[in-house]
């Protein structure tokens, strides 16, 4: 008679269910209306042998299949069951179950074993743990002596999202040194030995993609394109597609992709005119180490041709792909390749909008989210920024959009920034946009009814002042140092002219200046003065505009600490109109200290 056993997992399956063993074989059915589960049968003549021991969730029976490599397990029978269920198993399928015996130290050094289906790790020759091969998604040789395993989500999901585990293993990787030689090496010659010897992590690669059917198809390939372009995962790819996968097969990475993580497909000009790029958006994305990729970018050359004819035969075209595919493409590259991913996915490609038109007449323009260069595609429902790491936003998800400009110098007048804030998301800022896509980008924002913020207004008003600025700047760096220019008029010569004559005395050995500046008594004073009234006429304007950069260096401590007599700046006033303005000019033109020097030499 049949027993029944409650609360027992089928495989990885996170549902519970009954468990039936009885003389017909064992069967496992989950509970009513519990996930999307199906029921497990395995008959008695198909079983082979079966094994008791520790997992996370209680106690697994394994039950073993004559068919090679295949098995059966069941997952949460409690301590107190073990003896019920060794007398069911041998009393209905004459099987003696065996207790596999688990270590619980935790050492993380130990010896790999593959055990069928499974990757064992073994410490102090008992298992620690195991890996289902069918799970590992990838293998990669991270350095000489690391080799990193990806792997996906649990196989019997499908399509229910409630019953997906929280947390899941998506990577693990096994430190490996040493060297490892070929088993096969001694049917070859002494001289193939260095030949044979390898890493021992890469051997263990090799395995690894031999028992999981890396790189190994399941059916035949449907179509294969080789040494495609890919610039988001960088390198050439080998794509090979198959009815329900894709496998890409790079020099160091190989992925496999299921059609049901593809979500969506866009075909996007590239801005040279050159180039077409085939974008593949993932859920999940692939990985290399800890870097994921939730985009394949995919580049074309405009002018390629592309001419092949699908793997499958007319009967199987006619039941699965009618309508889908053609059975034979003679077009460019990038079409040929859309169109088979679009036929096998079931995705719609998602191409340039005519809503939107550049400065160039292109559905996008160059532009910079912090540091990364890229281009920003404008389309129907979606802004798309194609960089190294793609950066998608939807428009239905968009807050508002600010036009801004940072400062008010001559290079932010030519560009703008593009600030885009989210309803459900980060906030993203789009810089170095040239200042002539403004009004064809707000009024494509304003066509999808997105709220717009415009910030440039003191900008622009700030530009228009530098040119007159800078002239009158101009202006007063020419001027004499007055308020204003003024005195260049002709109606003020005379101020003019008293500048040029204390400055041309500068020059003189017998100016008043050049004697208060040197340590010369009242006498000498008296002298000077009367050379500065027989110089003052032949003194031209010519030489005015050679001592102006004198008046920069007037500010001499000891030039003007010395001429404190008060005499010959009276005499000054006394004998010249315009004194109170050449007072400063004298002691400007202080500063050349060999004038006194020269002409008391000449004196004598």
């Amino acid at each position: 008679m049949a027993q029944q056993i409650d609360n027992i997992y089928s495989g990885l399956s996170p549902e519970v269910g009954k468990l039936r063993i009885g003389p017909q074989g064992v069967a496992w059915k989950p509970l009513e209306g519990d996930g999307d589960a199906k029921s497990v049968m395995v008959p008695a003549a198909d079983i082979k042998w079966a094994e008791w021991l520790r997992v996370a969730r209680n106690f697994q029976l394994r039950i073993g299949l004559k068919e090679k490599g295949k098995r059966v397990t069941f997952d949460g029978f409690v301590k107190e069951e073990h003896d019920k269920i060794l007398a069911l198993m041998k009393q209905h399928f004459s099987v003696t179950v065996e207790t596999k015996e688990i270590t619980f130290k935790g050492w993380n050094w130990g010896a790999t074993d593959f055990q069928g289906p499974d990757l064992a790790f073994l410490v102090s020759n008992r298992t620690s743990f195991e890996l289902p091969l069918q799970s590992v998604a990838n293998s990669n040789i991270a350095g000489k002596t690391e080799v990193s395993l990806e792997f996906t989500s649990a196989p019997d999901i499908k399509g229910a999202k409630k019953a997906k585990p929280v947390d899941e293993l998506v990577e693990m990787r096994f430190y490996i040194p040493g060297t490892h030689t070929k088993e096969g090496s001694e049917n070859k010659g002494s001289d193939d030995e260095d030949e044979v010897e390898m890493s021992a992590a890469q051997a263990f690669h090799d395995t690894i993609k031999e028992k999981a059917e890396i790189g190994k198809v399941i059916g035949e390939t449907l179509v294969s394109f080789d040494e495609v372009l890919v610039t988001t995962p960088r390198g050439r790819y080998d794509i090979d597609m198959f009815p329900t996968f894709l496998r890409l097969r790079g020099k160091t990475y190989d992925y496999k992709v299921l059609y049901t993580s593809i979500i969506r497909l866009f075909l996007l000009p590239k801005f040279d005119e050159n180039h077409i790029q085939f974008i593949v958006a993932l859920d999940p994305p692939i990985r290399q180490g800890q870097t994921k990729y939730p985009y394949l970018v995919m580049l074309f050359n405009k002018e390629e041709e592309l001419d092949l004819e699908l793997n499958i035969d007319a009967e199987t075209f006619e039941r699965d792909y009618k309508g889908k595919l053609e059975q034979k493409y003679e077009s460019p590259t990038f079409t040929v390749v859309s169109e088979v991913f679009k036929g096998l996915t079931g995705k719609k490609i998602t191409a340039a909008s005519s809503s939107y038109e550049s400065k160039d007449g292109l559905p996008g323009f160059k532009a910079h989210l912090k540091a990364v260069s890229g281009e920003l595609y404008f389309l129907e429902k979606y802004f798309f920024f194609v960089s190294k790491q793609p950066t998608l936003i939807e428009l239905s998800d968009i807050h508002q959009v600010i036009f801004s400009r940072v400062g008010g110098a001559m290079t932010s007048a030519r560009t703008f920034d593009l600030k885009i804030e989210q309803k459900s998301g980060p906030e993203y800022t789009f810089t170095s946009i040239a200042r002539e896509e403004h009004e064809s980008i707000e009024s494509f924002l304003k066509s999808k009814k997105v709220r717009v913020t415009n910030e440039m207004g003191d900008g622009d008003a700030i530009m228009a002042a530098p040119d007159d600025d800078s002239d009158d700047e101009m202006q007063s760096v020419a001027s004499s140092g007055e308020e204003a220019p003024k005195p260049r008029l002709g109606d003020e010569d005379e101020d003019s002219e008293e500048d040029e004559d204390f400055e041309a005395s500068s020059s003189d050995a017998g100016s008043p200046s050049d004697s208060d500046s040197s340590d010369s008594g009242a006498a000498s004073d008296a002298s000077g003065d009367a050379e500065i009234r027989t110089k003052k006429k032949p003194s031209g304007k010519g030489d005015a505009a050679k001592k102006v950069p004198q008046k920069k260096t007037s500010v001499d401590g000891d030039a003007k600490a010395k001429p404190k007599k008060k005499k010959p700046k009276v005499e000054d006033s006394m004998d010249v109109d315009e004194a109170p303005k050449a007072k400063p000019k004298p002691k400007k033109a202080a500063v050349g200290e060999d004038g006194p020097p020269k002409k008391k030499v000449k004196k004598e």
